[in-house]
């Protein structure tokens, strides 16, 4: 399970070391994209067929939302393969898109990473912080989950 938030740096030819509990976790072939809020997501190759299916095998292919979210997510996607150091090229329309400036953040997600810009990552940090509890009570009555 990918869990946790892991900082590193971005080098000055766009490389960036992946956390060693998540190479471990994914091995060395994976897949980078575009990700909602402005982040980039990382996931293994097993299961970004996972998330292919469930883009790709719906009957509201011919809604305009379903498309553009395809279009988002899957046009944006790269291959990554790992150097013996763990480390990885970001796609420079990626670290555009994400604002990624010297220093990032991980989060691991269960089955998926996150990759925000430090900085960003702090203040979207903050307002969930500040909000958990109305997020907590709408995740409630959407879902009726029930954590307490």
């Amino acid at each position: 399970m990918l869990i946790g938030q892991y900082f590193s740096r971005i080098t000055d030819k766009n490389r960036i070391s992946l956390p060693i509990k998540y190479r471990n976790e994914l091995g060395k072939k994976l897949i980078i994209a575009k990700w909602y809020e402005g982040c980039c997501v990382i996931v293994s190759v097993e299961d970004w067929k996972k998330l292919l299916t469930k883009l790709t095998g719906r009957a509201e292919i011919l809604t305009k939302a379903v498309r553009d979210t395809d279009r988002f997510i899957l046009g944006s996607a790269f291959e990554l393969d790992l150097d013996a150091q763990g480390r990885f090229v970001i796609p420079g329309n990626l670290k555009g898109y994400a604002g990624l400036s010297e220093d990032v953040t991980f989060l691991g997600l269960g089955d998926r990473i996150e990759l925000w810009d430090t900085a960003v990552w702090n203040e979207k940090e903050q307002t969930v912080q500040e909000n958990a509890g109305q997020t907590l009570e709408e995740m409630t009555a959407l879902k009726n989950v029930n954590i307490e």
